[in-house]
């Protein structure tokens, strides 16, 4: 051990991983601390599938990538699928709760405190009434009540974060479009009643 990896701090390593890891792609990322914990000699962390031992079969040919996990964080989630809601954000908070955060982590259902906790570490604007977000989302039909202030992610949800995240511009642009329209048309025509 060098005298200058001696007086390195924890927050000062995490910081030049980061550093190191920002400009790549996230299964170049994966691939990348893969190899420092397989270089370090030490157990591959939660949420980063082992490397299969063999996976090269021949001289010169290149390893087999396994598919890329889930981000195991809830900003690198936020970033992957895109979220262009404080609804869509809130669903991908349960979502990551559910079924990606690390197990000490993990619950079934979301809370207020949740959202706000999740928004602020994935930076994503809070909504101004966000005591009333878990309401509108279920109200909105993503998620279902589960009682004592706490909201579990449903089927409708489930599928908006996984199968239509992240939105293409297009899509995204033309839902606004079509959801603006309507408000007007029913504007109009309350206004004519």
């Amino acid at each position: 051990m060098t005298q200058e990896s001696r007086g390195k701090t924890l927050g000062a390593a995490i910081d030049g991983v980061i550093t190191a890891l920002e400009g790549l792609e996230a299964s170049a990322q994966v691939t990348a601390i893969r190899a420092a914990c397989e270089h370090l000699k030490i157990s591959m962390p939660g949420g980063l599938p082992q490397s299969t031992a063999g996976s090269t079969s021949e001289v010169g040919t290149q390893p087999q990538q396994p598919p890329s996990p889930l981000p195991a964080d809830i900003r690198t989630l936020k970033d992957t699928k895109n979220p262009s809601t404080s609804l869509e954000m809130a669903c991908l908070v349960a979502y990551y709760l559910q079924d990606v955060a690390p197990a000490p982590e993990r619950k079934d259902h979301v809370t207020v405190d949740d959202l706000d906790k999740y928004f602020k570490q994935a930076q994503f604007r809070l909504p101004r009434a966000i005591d009333q977000l878990p309401f509108n989302v279920k109200n909105a039909g993503y998620f279902d009540s589960a009682g004592s202030g706490a909201f579990k992610l449903n089927p409708v949800g489930y599928n908006l974060v996984v199968h239509s995240l992240p939105r293409n511009a297009q899509k995204s642009r033309e839902h606004r479009t079509n959801r603006k329209s309507t408000v007007k048309r029913g504007a109009q025509h309350r206004k004519q009643a």
